[in-house]
């Protein structure tokens, strides 16, 4: 028999719609009604200044480590603005943008970074996971959530962000593979931001994309820009109609770039090149959308300060109910709560001979 080739339904493409230097591509320009166009700088700005206080404190030994999000803001928030309320967010540990996007409040976030299990409380109504500090792990947990709802016949999507590590993960791989042959309403979107901690993309893999991965099972992905906010959200708009409509999943590939550390636990100076980040911060998608939105006439350079005041506001307001929670001595009791739902008896025991002590402590501090 002659040999033949075998003809595959989808092919890598590349996404960018504004340049860099600010240049359009008229012809791709999505169609985003102009309050969205600037909620998502607002987004965008609260995001940055956020992740920058949040540094301060870190540094400063009020919060622990933490992994910031510098130069991200756009693969995620261009993606996040399709979700709907009742669709499904689950990030990794850098999703802080999605967070606030879909309704966290910042508070929150500095607690959980504080060592406050209090923060990681989630609304019944706010359909996030917590964030997953494994890397690569949570891809399955969307893809089962995606075969729920499409189980239940819902017309909803889930949407899981991940680095381009994750992708050298089994756990990526089986997720990937669920998710093509139940055919869920799942958006798969890798943040290749270059550096797995401290290993590049070239020592991960040899795909010359991380898109292609998508290929072997039979599912539509594309690469974008991921600094460029309006290409992200043209992919992300194809990707969630399609799943919304029965269509399946997708993989988008993001090129964007940690333009701060890994965590603040980390040294990038000792893996590096100070070159290769001042390469990389010529293309920050926070400048080169505020460029688009001038040229729109949407934004002016008073309106962008005037902007920037009110979001560093808003995270010194949050900044001061942080304060106010940690400074409440949560109840030792607690601890017993939660667990159970009838409580054994040796730990009803233990919680009174607590409650007893406490009581004898308050009664010493009364009268000393």
């Amino acid at each position: 028999m002659p040999k033949k080739e075998i003809e595959l339904p989808y092919r890598v493409s590349y996404l960018s719609i504004l340049d860099e230097n600010g240049q359009l591509d008229k012809e791709l320009e999505p169609d985003i009604p102009e309050d969205l166009l600037l909620k998502l700088h607002r987004g965008m700005l609260l995001a940055r200044r956020f992740d920058e206080r949040m540094l301060t404190l870190q540094r400063q030994g009020k919060i622990g480590t933490f992994a910031p999000i510098k130069g991200q803001e756009a693969s995620q928030l261009g993606a996040v603005a399709l979700l709907e309320p009742s669709d499904w967010l689950v990030p990794s540990f850098r999703e802080m943008p999605s967070e606030l996007w879909r309704g966290k409040k910042m508070e929150n976030i500095l607690l959980v970074y504080g060592g406050y299990n209090e923060g990681g409380h989630i609304p019944s109504d706010l359909n996030d996971l917590p964030v997953s500090i494994p890397v690569g792990t949570h891809p399955l947990h969307a893809a089962g959530i995606a075969y729920a709802m499409k189980y239940r016949g819902k017309k909803d999507v889930a949407m899981t962000f991940f680095g381009d590590g994750a992708t050298s993960e089994g756990d990526f791989f089986e997720a990937m593979n669920f998710a093509s042959v139940y055919q869920v309403p799942l958006i798969f979107v890798c943040q290749n931001n270059q550096w797995a901690i401290s290993v590049p993309r070239s020592k991960q893999t040899r795909s010359r994309t991380l898109a292609q991965k998508a290929l072997a099972f039979d599912m539509p992905c594309i690469q974008v820009d991921g600094n460029d906010i309006l290409a992200v959200y043209a992919a992300a708009k194809e990707a969630v109609e399609r799943a919304r409509s029965g269509g399946g999943p997708t993989l988008m590939e993001c090129i964007t770039y940690r333009m701060s550390v890994h965590t603040t636990a980390d040294d990038p100076k000792r893996y590096r090149t100070d070159e290769e980040v001042a390469e990389w911060e010529k293309r920050d998608p926070l400048v080169r959308f505020q460029k688009y939105l001038k040229d729109k006439g949407l934004l002016s350079d008073e309106k962008i300060q005037a902007v920037d005041e009110e979001v560093k506001s808003e995270v010194k307001a949050a900044e001061g109910r942080w304060e106010e929670i940690t400074r409440k001595t949560p109840d030792p009791l607690d601890m017993f709560e939660h667990l159970y739902a009838e409580t054994p008896p040796h730990l009803l025991e233990q919680r009174a001979e607590l409650e007893r002590e406490l009581a004898e402590k308050r009664k010493e501090a009364d009268n000393g």
